[in-house]
């Protein structure tokens, strides 16, 4: 059973069961009524406009649906696999393109505003429909003619479309929930690599001395926060360079260097992770014993990168760098579990190639150990020639690994090889389900001109890539879409590769073999029977970096 829902912005809203008999009907507490169909034994897939105008205030209400079609997020998916990128995906644009009207633009999306911001009732309506236009009816439609375009497609566009909705449920969730942080731990922590907080506008004591530092080390004066003005320092001393960028800055052999990347270093965690971080994206409580403890709730934004892989609005939840992990703390009685899906992307090479050479490396593991018998025993090689092989690197070391693996792994290479081909002559590659790479803008203009061969080959490295993180990407999502049914209100973070859960100490066992069920569950549903395994590095934890609770 399908049920159609829309929230009234007060609380209520509107109800209709797809079956082609039911009437819709009018309820004053939205909250309720999903809570009483999700008692029910079979649990119907509820279809909005978009999972952050509804989910996130049923969360807040201690409902979490099991199953969602979010109109949106398959309408960006359909639309891509048609190679119209980037047209509007609300339910106004959704229902204006289905009769034939002028579509309108998708409404700005909010940047994240961190813990300061005020949680509404339900979310402002997104859906930019005509005035007058009954907001359940053109739902309702959408859905259907949805629903005829996945039909028409090949069967995995479908699944994405469902995995790519039980993201939206997650993101909302995990953002609702919160990564557990001590704003304590993480103030002593920045204390100790920049000094005391300094009055807004000023440097930290450290980075202060190290601008100093670097004054004296050049002989003048230097803003190390200008990238123009460090040109200009490195052309004074004699080592002229058309970059800041830090592997510029290490082939020089000067005193300045290292101070300029330090204070690159620091400067980039007071400014990503410092103190203002802190106050903006940590909410901050006090514990029954006194403690200080707190939430970090990002804001993430399913499928944001064209891959598959998720984007964050704010808080930078996708790059915590690792000077600041030791502030995620679990509550007192509680662990966090990490998994981490290490050498992902190799092995959804070998499955989605169906290269069984490759494969039979995959059911190892380590991958990397096992294809070193190619290398004189060499795994660092034998990983170099095969991130090559995704990543397009062809120059260097890598061009004899490449020849090497194709000669043992050729279909392998072929599936990537091809795909680069795909996208050097201007066309579009799919991912194991069917999400569509993007058409390449101006691809005329671009390749006719004399760096065109270059912008052929950045483009073909980029379909290579993409063929293998899409997949990895879906993997992921399978995961994870599987661990928040088996493991409700456990899951605090995702990036990329790695889940986080965060459970009571009684639970970790549990919690644990939820984990490889998912594990096993995600490579199911996506390859079948195969060879490849897909090892799932798992810890118990009392802290992100790793401190072992006591037994």
């Amino acid at each position: 059973m399908r049920i159609a829902v829309v929230a009234d912005g007060e609380g209520g809203g509107w109800l209709r069961p797809l079956d082609g008999e039911s009437p819709a009907r009018r309820v004053d507490d939205l909250a309720a009524a999903v809570r009483a169909g999700e008692a029910e034994a079979d649990r119907p897939r509820w279809v909005w406009a978009d999972t952050r105008d509804v989910h996130p205030e049923l969360v807040r209400a201690g409902v979490r649906v099991e199953r969602c079609h979010d109109a949106a997020l398959v309408e960006a998916l359909l639309l891509g696999y048609a190679g119209r990128h980037g047209e509007p995906r609300s339910l106004g644009a959704a229902w204006a393109r289905a009769h034939g009207r002028p579509v309108p633009e998708d409404p700005l999306e909010p940047a994240g505003e961190g813990v300061a911001a005020q949680p509404a009732l339900f979310e402002a309506d997104r859906s930019t429909l005509p005035p007058g236009t009954d907001r359940l009816d053109a739902l309702v439609e959408v859905h259907a003619e949805q629903s005829r375009r996945l039909a028409e497609l090949p069967g995995g566009i479908s699944l994405l479309a469902a995995v790519e909705s039980a993201g939206a449920l997650a993101a909302v969730e995990m953002s609702h929930d919160g990564l557990p942080w001590r704003p304590d731990l993480h103030d002593r922590i920045l204390t100790g690599l920049l000094g005391p907080r300094p009055p807004a506008g000023r440097r930290p004591p450290v980075l202060a001395d190290l601008a100093t530092r670097i004054g004296e080390a050049v002989g003048r004066e230097v803003n190390p926060d200008s990238p123009a003005q460090v040109l200009k320092a490195m052309a004074w001393i004699g080592h002229p360079v058309d970059s800041t960028r830090a592997w510029v800055l290490e082939r020089i052999d000067h005193p300045v260097i290292p101070l300029l990347l330090r204070y690159k270093e620091l400067s980039r965690l007071h400014s990503a992770n410092g103190w203002a971080w802190l106050e903006t994206w940590v909410d901050e409580r006090r514990d029954t014993d006194g403690r200080r403890s707190g939430r970090f709730r990002p804001d993430y934004v399913v499928g944001g990168v064209v891959s598959g892989r998720w984007a964050t609005r704010g808080g930078g939840a996708l790059q915590i760098p690792k000077a600041v992990r030791g502030a995620v703390r679990a509550d007192p009685g509680w662990v966090l579990i990490r998994a981490d899906a290490g050498q992902l992307e190799p092995r959804i090479l070998a499955a989605v190639s169906g290269d069984t050479a490759l494969a039979e490396a995959a059911a190892e593991d380590d991958l990397y150990a096992r294809l070193a018998v190619h290398t004189a025993g060499d795994r660092e090689r034998a990983k170099i020639g095969l991130l090559a092989a995704m990543y397009g690197q062809t120059g260097g070391d890598a061009a004899p690994l490449l020849a090497l693996l194709r000669r043992h792994y050729p279909r392998a290479l072929e599936y990537v090889d091809a795909a680069a081909r795909t996208g050097e002559e201007g066309g579009r590659v799919r991912s194991w389900l069917g999400r569509t790479s993007p058409s390449p803008l101006g691809w005329e203009r671009r390749t006719s001109g004399p760096d065109g061969d270059r912008h052929r080959r950045a483009h073909g490295r980029f379909t290579r890539n993409f063929v293998v993180q899409s997949g990895a990407a879906e993997w992921a999502l399978v995961l994870l879409a599987s661990l928040r049914l088996l493991m409700p209100g456990a899951v605090v973070f995702f990036v990329h590769d790695e889940v986080v859960l965060h459970v009571p100490r009684e639970r970790a066992e549990e919690a644990v073999h939820a984990i490889d069920v998912a594990r096993e569950r995600a490579s199911t549903v996506l390859f079948g029977d195969t060879p490849v395994r897909f090892p799932l590095a798992v810890s118990v934890t009392e802290g992100y970096e790793g401190t072992t609770p006591p037994p």
